[in-house]
């Protein structure tokens, strides 16, 4: 559990500022592929890739930005924590997950037989 007591936090004027120009870089990578196209693909392709790299490091400057990098953080040592399943344990839950999703497919295909059998039943077709 976390230990840290969060506050409140009102978002400032540069932080705003630096959120839309985060946007308007992206946006200005994605106009460039647009605009460009007598440019070779892989030149409009690296204008996007330069819009979104300047586009997040502007986000990751601002405060929201920080919290983004400090939860990522957080996310990755608590990974550490995991106790992932062996190969084994993995294929043997996915044959489980498979026969159930067959069963119950058989399940309901069976219940729409019956229904629609009672349907046209009813209708006198």
């Amino acid at each position: 559990m976390n230990s840290k007591v969060e506050q409140p936090r009102s978002t400032n004027a540069g932080d705003i500022a630096k959120y839309a120009l985060a946007v308007l870089l992206v946006a200005g990578g994605v106009f460039a592929y647009i605009w460009f196209e007598q440019w070779p693909g892989a030149l409009r392709a690296l204008a996007v890739v330069a819009g979104l790299v300047a586009g997040t490091a502007m986000f990751l400057s601002s405060q929201k930005g920080a919290q983004t990098l400090e939860f990522l953080s957080e996310s990755r040592f608590e990974l550490r924590k995991v106790v992932w399943p062996t190969r084994q344990e993995a294929m043997r839950t996915t044959w489980v997950v498979a026969l159930a999703v067959v069963v119950l497919s058989l399940l309901l295909a069976g219940f729409d037989v019956v229904i629609q059998a009672g349907v046209k039943w009813l209708l006198g077709r």
